[in-house]
């Protein structure tokens, strides 16, 4: 199967089947796999991001389940990566495992999430421990790219442990010459429930933070919120960044406004968005996610 395909009830049949009686094949597909550099072409990136599910999270606007449904996840994953000007996926071992076997990964950029631990609404939800991918792993199969989860919540003496743990993934990944994306938020519960702060200033001091991590940072990306005053915040760092695509609301023509005048600032290379996309108020994926890739790949939008 390709990528340009759909897959169907037998494919999934087979995937399960594989899974149960021929677990080598896991291994086999990622020694196969087409592999690509991970910027080419126009040097940007647009990747759909589906790691939700292993930290907790299945919710989807109202419906909290949303993301339940395995076949289905695979379903839109598949249609999403079929689509022109999508450069890859980020995911947990089990769903990136799932798409090596469908055969849905060549000469995409694949990116391993690595901390998953701080389980939502868990009462240790800011020890977030790396309980995915590690650098090692990653390497072994064939992952192009890390991805890191860092909330800080200076109230919460758990954040300590999140910090150090992704400083040593930072070296790690350096040392290995894997990139590494890291995605910082200050934090804090309301509550109750762990919120993060999504305006300017509280993102530029998350920036400070995480970009200090590690003892070396030639490999370090960031991961950032489309926030109000983004031309603020993308002059606090001079490391490459996505911008993360976040929740749209009742409004997606407004947040895809946001993002187009984002994706323009100096040092952003491309969008990470994953629920927004996969599961559209409107049902249709493959339109959301075209719109999204003609943002990110503007030269190419008159080809999507």
């Amino acid at each position: 199967m390709t990528s340009s395909q759909i897959i169907t009830d037998a494919d999934l049949t087979h995937l399960r089947e594989t899974r149960a009686t021929q677990p080598g094949l896991v291994h086999q597909a990622r020694a196969n796999r087409v592999r690509r550099e991970v910027l080419r072409g126009d040097d940007k990136l647009f990747i759909l991001a589906a790691d939700h599910p292993a930290r907790g999270a299945l919710g989807v606007g109202a419906d909290p389940v949303a993301m339940a449904d395995r076949d289905e996840l695979l379903r839109r994953l598949a249609l999403g990566l079929s689509r022109p000007g999508v450069d890859g996926v980020l995911g947990t071992p089990d769903i990136i495992d799932d798409l090596m076997l469908l055969g849905l990964l060549d000469d995409k950029v694949v990116v391993g999430s690595m901390n998953r631990g701080g389980l939502r609404g868990a009462a240790f939800e800011m020890d977030d421990r790396y309980t995915a991918y590690n650098v090692r792993g990653m390497i072994d199969a064939g992952v192009d790219f890390a991805k890191s989860l860092v909330r800080i919540d200076l109230a919460d003496p758990l954040t300590a442990r999140t910090l150090e743990a992704t400083a040593e993934a930072v070296t790690e990944a350096a040392a290995a010459g894997l990139p590494i994306m890291l995605e910082p938020f200050m934090s804090r519960r309301q509550n109750g429930a762990v919120v993060n702060d999504l305006d300017a200033d509280s993102v530029i001091l998350s920036i400070a933070i995480a970009a200090g991590l590690g003892s070396d940072s030639s490999r370090t990306w960031m991961k950032l919120p489309v926030v109000d005053d983004m031309a603020r915040v993308m002059a606090a760092t001079t490391m490459p960044t996505l911008l993360l695509g976040g929740e749209v609301g009742a409004d997606p023509q407004a947040a895809f406004a946001k993002w187009e005048q984002a994706l323009a600032l100096p040092g952003v290379r491309g969008l990470t968005v994953g629920r927004t996309l996969l599961y559209p108020n409107d049902g249709d994926v493959a339109a959301s996610v075209d719109a999204a890739a003609r943002l990110v790949h503007a030269t190419a939008g008159a080809s999507l």
